[in-house]
């Protein structure tokens, strides 16, 4: 498969997205100068090429009550296990990432919880599923740098 070409207008489009998934494409065709209907053709073929894949939400957990935030490595057993344990934990809402990794943990999660309380509560989740070893829990005090442009302008610069 041949990659995909992203050129100036669609790097503008991208970044006003990544700032608003909700824009209409009227205003971003207002602000670039071209026509809505172009923007909605470019963003199809970037949906198309797998670059746009849907659009998010962004909540303010903290205004929900779900300010705590804990990152749980898991311990297995055995890695044979790793499917069944994934499964167990996609079944606890409060994951809300978990990755397969190499080196110390073989799952690395992230949880939110309303306290310390439930944090607890989840991490014991995690901790009675049939193949956990043992957890290691290290507990949020802040989200400093959560900035998806920074990361997209560079890949840009380097395309």
């Amino acid at each position: 498969m041949s990659k995909f070409r992203l050129d100036e207008v669609d790097h503008q489009i991208l970044d006003m997205l990544i700032d608003n998934t909700r824009v209409p494409f009227t205003d971003i065709a207002k602000k670039l100068l071209i026509s809505a209907g172009t923007v909605h053709v470019r963003v199809k073929k970037m949906e198309d090429a797998g670059i746009i894949m849907g659009s998010s939400l962004t909540l303010d957990y903290e205004k929900l009550g779900y300010s705590f935030i804990a990152y749980v490595g898991v311990f297995l057993n055995n890695t044979s296990q790793t499917k069944f344990v994934l499964e167990r934990i996609n079944e606890i809402p409060y994951v809300t990432v978990a990755h397969v990794t190499t080196g110390k943990f073989n799952i690395f999660c992230k949880i939110r919880a309303k306290d310390t309380k439930h944090a607890k509560d989840v991490i014991f989740m995690i901790d009675d599923i049939d193949g956990v070893y043992r957890t290691e829990t290290m507990i949020s005090l802040e989200e400093s740098i959560n900035d998806k442009k920074r990361l997209m302008h560079t890949i840009f610069k380097n395309m």
